[in-house]
């Protein structure tokens, strides 16, 4: 047992440190990549070659952005192999779907046209040029649509059937694995966070060259076009971010409830918006739940229901299947103790029925089909032992979720600020404050990647302990493989990764610091 948990363990370990690691490169690539074709666009359409340098200028940085992430992003594939077979073997005729027509599709899209956007300047036409940068841009879009659909299916497993006869996961309705809400919402307020993301990113390099009085017109072209696209890209990561909350009220309560620490819920519920949880509470004591908190009256039944008075149930309340209605009649839902009970017996049966089936007893088969059927949703509680266990790490959900919440309202009125800045710059030129503007701007460019992390520990811990919602648990989806191996492959990484990372931000300030010194009002192709 010890073994077991020591690989699950450092294989949550490695897979994390490769998903971090790959996500700090994928939303600048995002985001950059449709700054960049807005900024030709503007020279295709006015043939003004200041737009020409100020387009190449930030061309070169999104290219050595992707390049980097892309070796990450291969990496992390690969891991579902190695590291997680069993998850593989037991889903992968629906997680494979997404991935291939991402490989296929999106990932030969854009390193087609990438080629065409770095080394095609003088070899096809202008108009061809800006299709190839805007198709570059697009398929990283594409890309990001089918992992996102990928993970939101894990988040919310649909549009399958479970098959006994293989011992697999089917897929029976592609459409409904696509369209899912959790896949919807996923897929914008991502996608669109990589835009607030870059924008950011270029509104800090502008800052930094604007303080060192470097290239001023170049700079504050780059601030109109980051400025505004990280703030649409804000804006609509908040909006989905409001229709995120809602579907993962419905499909992951046990999440919500981690995320908020709340134990016991309640009508018209509160939203802590500042607070301490206390680290010896468990689920079931009577300890307070906060050393302190201030919150928002009726604020999590509202960010749950759009219903101020809703009920939202707490990680005891959900343990104990313990839920109300709007008018406060109580509701019993499937506890927990009873949802592992129905678990081992949906295991139970379908040992009873491999064994019919191999007897050549097909009636009894067929019967033992039809009760699995029912009891199948509950089949992954049937791995665990008590109701505690499915408890994820309440207190890292709860402080990454206020560390997106906090930096992400501090961007957004950031970005507001340096959008009005940019056309209107006698607000901002000659001020005592410029500099200290400037200086936020750089300040910005950690606390939006720290941001866009931390959105991704809210969704993939608050999950936990289920690599598939409710289905299959991280200690059933891993490799028969020994700890140590997944060891010495987690330090190798680490140090491959961290070296990748370190090039990235030293060839990127070269670059940066390089540029800024040249002429970038001019640029010959």
């Amino acid at each position: 047992m010890e073994e077991l948990i020591n690989v699950v363990d450092w294989s949550r370990a490695q897979f994390a440190l490769t998903a971090i690691y790959h996500w700090l490169f994928v939303p600048l690539t995002l985001g950059l990549g449709i700054i960049v074709a807005i900024m030709e666009t503007i020279y295709w359409k006015s043939r003004d070659e200041k737009w020409l340098a100020t387009t190449k200028f930030w061309m070169l940085l999104f290219g050595i952005n992707f390049a980097i992430g892309v070796a990450t992003g291969i990496i992390l594939e690969f891991e579902f192999g190695t590291n997680w077979s069993n998850y593989s073997w037991f889903v992968g005729d629906i997680f494979g779907a997404p991935l291939a027509i991402e490989g296929i599709l999106a990932f030969f899209m854009e390193s087609t046209f990438i080629a065409v956007m770095f080394f095609g300047w003088k070899k096809v036409s202008p108009k061809f040029h800006l299709a190839s940068t805007w198709l570059t841009a697009i398929g990283a879009s594409i890309s990001a649509l089918w992992i996102l659909v990928a993970n939101a299916w894990m988040q919310h497993p649909v549009g399958m059937e479970f098959n006994p006869e293989t011992m697999r996961n089917e897929m029976v309705d592609f459409w409904a694995i696509v369209t899912s809400p959790m896949a919807v919402y996923k897929f914008f307020h991502t996608v669109f966070s990589g835009w607030a993301l870059a924008g950011v990113f270029v509104v800090g390099i502008s800052g930094w060259m604007l303080l060192k009085k470097r290239n001023v017109e170049h700079s504050f072209r780059s601030l109109k076009v980051g400025a505004a696209v990280g703030f649409a890209g804000i804006l609509i990561t908040i909006l989905t971010g409001d229709g995120s909350a809602i579907t993962v009220a419905r499909h992951q309560p046990m999440k919500l409830a981690a995320l908020e620490g709340l134990y016991d819920g309640n009508h018209g519920q509160d939203l802590v918006a500042v607070g301490i949880l206390n680290a010896d509470k468990v689920p079931g004591d009577n300890i307070e739940p906060y050393h302190f908190e201030i919150s928002i009256p009726y604020g999590l039944s509202v960010l749950a229901t759009h219903d101020p008075n809703a009920f939202v149930p707490g990680i005891n309340d959900l343990i104990e299947g313990r839920s109300f209605t709007p008018d406060g009649t109580p509701v019993n839902t499937v506890s927990y103790a009873e949802r592992i009970a129905r678990g081992k017996q949906a295991q139970q049966t379908l040992k009873l029925f491999n064994e019919a089936r191999e007897a050549g007893n097909q009636a009894t088969a067929d019967s033992l089909r039809m009760v699995l059927k029912n009891d199948f949703q509950y089949f992954g509680y049937g791995f665990f032992d008590k109701p505690e266990d499915i408890v994820p790490n309440v207190p890292l959900t709860f402080y990454s979720f206020r560390v997106m919440v906090v930096i992400g309202g501090l961007l957004f009125v950031f970005l507001l600020a340096a959008l009005v800045f940019a056309y209107k710059r006698h607000l901002l030129e000659g001020k005592s404050w410029e500099k200290w503007f400037y200086r936020l701007a750089i300040l910005c460019i950690p606390l939006v990647y720290l941001c866009s992390v931390s959105g991704w520990v809210v969704a993939e811990v608050g999950r936990q302990p289920w690599t598939i919602q409710d289905l299959m648990p991280n200690h059933v989806a891993i490799s028969d493989i020994n700890a140590g191996y997944v060891q010495t492959t987690f330090f190798i990484f680490a140090v491959i990764f961290t070296t990748l990372l370190i090039a990235d931000i030293c060839i990127m300030r070269k670059q940066i610091s390089k540029k800024s010194k040249e002429n970038l009002d001019s640029a010959k192709l």
